[in-house]
């Protein structure tokens, strides 16, 4: 798994965990690093992009 992928799973279970037990605090930590881990995936894909259009 890549970083950005354990960020979105730790996410995931986060929120999970924060849903169940009625922890708002936990459950937002979980959507936030949901949300890192989108932003990580967008800048790699932009980084990629960029550095893949200046090969030709």
């Amino acid at each position: 798994m890549t970083d950005k992928n354990i960020d979105k799973a730790k996410g995931r279970v986060k929120e999970a965990a924060g849903a169940l037990t009625g922890n708002q605090r936990l459950k937002n930590e979980g959507r936030d690093d949901q949300a890192k881990s989108s932003v990580k995936n967008a800048a790699e894909k932009l980084v990629d992009t960029i550095a893949g259009s200046k090969k030709h």
